[in-house]
């Protein structure tokens, strides 16, 4: 009795391929896009793999993918439209990021430390000492909060509001994407608003002293006390940031959701 021969239709074989080449190359796209997963110190070969296992782990909950061949020009089409799809969900968290990199621009340049700056190697120019910080607080109120797993279940469900098709995506969820790109510099500037404005009343105040008293060297102590009352205020900033970050992420994963619907034709 001979071995048994497993035989296996081009149609099969396609049907398995597009089953975990489409959900990988969104996935793909929304790891090397996404806050924490796609940050510049995450070996690549990492976020491959990654991709790759959660391709595998979600493939039989997604669903059937279009029978599409991978070389041809409708499978280039939708696996273009499979990284859009990624890069749009991994930038609308990134929002709220940028927002906390705004706040501690603003605040550096009311503190005075607009000269303090350093590269910073997640965006590939020089950032401020004060944005730096808060990023890295966010970044751990993001993990503290489970954000990245809450990330992978909307990731998840996109593909049931946004299934794999060769269909063009809705100009309307990009338009989405841009309206909640304004948030950026309105939470930045809410986060920041309670330090600049203390920061503003003190400069002020030492205006004030200086026209009432002339011999008054604004110079010479105006720096250091700016300083001191900034790292003041932080103390009592860093404490509130995660009740300010926690709604905030929230709608932010809210928002990808609407952008992946939003972009269904």
């Amino acid at each position: 009795m001979g071995p048994a021969v497993i035989s296996v239709t081009s149609a099969e074989l396609m049907a398995w391929t597009a089953a975990f080449l489409w959900p990988f190359v969104r996935m793909l796209a929304l790891v090397a896009t996404a806050p924490v997963l796609g940050d510049p110190a995450v070996p690549r070969q990492v976020k491959v793999a990654l991709a790759a296992l959660l391709a595998f782990a979600l493939a039989p909950s997604i669903g059937a993918a279009a029978a599409v061949p991978s070389v041809s020009a409708e499978g280039v089409w939708i696996a273009v439209q499979q990284v859009l799809a990624g890069i749009a969900m991994g930038f609308s968290m990134r929002l709220v990021f940028a927002a906390v990199q705004v706040a501690g621009e603003y605040i550096g340049l009311q503190m005075g430390l607009s000269f303090a700056s350093f590269f910073d190697p997640s965006s590939n120019g020089t950032t401020m000492v004060v944005s730096r910080l808060l990023y890295m607080l966010a970044v751990l109120i993001f993990l503290a909060i489970d954000g990245h797993l809450l990330l992978i279940a909307v990731l998840a469900q996109s593909f049931e509001t946004l299934p794999v098709a060769a269909a063009p995506l809705s100009a309307a969820g990009w338009a989405v994407l841009v309206r909640s790109a304004g948030e950026i510099f309105a939470s930045g500037l809410m986060l920041a608003l309670p330090l600049v404005t203390a920061l503003l009343i003190l400069n002020l105040a030492m205006g004030i002293l200086n026209r009432a008293s002339p011999q008054f060297s604004i110079f010479a102590v105006g720096f250091p006390l700016t300083l001191l009352a900034g790292v003041a205020m932080l103390y009592l900033l860093m404490p509130q940031l995660a009740g300010f970050l926690d709604p905030r992420f929230a709608a932010a994963l809210d928002n990808a959701g609407q952008v992946m619907r939003t972009l269904r034709p």
